[in-house]
């Protein structure tokens, strides 16, 4: 089955973890790798979990490539695969899907061809605790035919979907006791190895 027609589930934890990642760095571009399969009936993408990556340099190649092979090392052990990537703008009036996004999505699809690019959707960040959303606050890009990223507009089948219906009731609680100050990335473990990139404790 091609990405054209897979829907993508994010699981909690990896949703919210993603978006306090980019609450952590307000004023700088961030972005992450989703971990999970293919569900058994071959339609669904399972976004099990997320890493966070990066919130400085993101262009640069070698830290992405160190990371990826230490990602997929862990996590294939685990019977998980890298499946997409998380990337939220520098600026937050910026809603497009911009070239380094869209070079890392294309390096993550030479290995997983079904992968999707989340971006965060500032707007609806920022409406959130207003508008009780129940919808990923995220943009879904996949590749076409022609190997183009294109956004799937979201009322296309709810292809994208929040496996907890109240995930973002949850979210705006860890927002509003500042959860997002105990979010580590691999810039953090990259500066102080003691830092632990899979964030185990976040949610304990």
């Amino acid at each position: 089955m091609g990405s054209n027609s897979l829907r993508y589930e994010i699981a909690q934890n990896a949703y919210i973890k993603l978006v306090l990642h980019s609450l952590k760095h307000p004023t700088s571009a961030v972005n992450g790798i989703l971990i999970g399969r293919i569900s058994p009936s071959n339609d669904v993408v399972e976004i099990a979990d997320a890493v966070p990556l990066f919130h400085s340099h993101i262009p640069l190649l070698p830290q992405l490539e160190i990371s990826l092979i230490l990602i997929e090392e862990y996590f294939s052990a685990k019977g998980f695969n890298i499946v997409g990537y998380f990337h939220a703008n520098e600026r937050s009036d910026d809603s497009e899907l911009g070239g380094v996004a869209k070079n890392i999505g294309d390096h993550i699809c030479r290995y997983f061809p079904q992968a999707a690019v989340l971006l965060l959707d500032n707007k609806k960040l920022d409406s959130l605790k207003k508008s009780k959303e129940r919808s990923a606050i995220m943009q879904l890009y996949v590749r076409d035919t022609s190997k183009n990223w294109k956004l799937v507009q979201s009322d296309a089948n709810n292809r994208l979907s929040l496996k907890e219906p109240t995930t973002n009731v949850v979210l705006l609680d860890y927002i509003a006791s500042e959860k997002w100050n105990d979010i580590v990335d691999f810039d953090d473990h990259l500066d102080d190895i003691s830092k632990d990139w899979l964030n185990p404790g976040l949610f304990n």
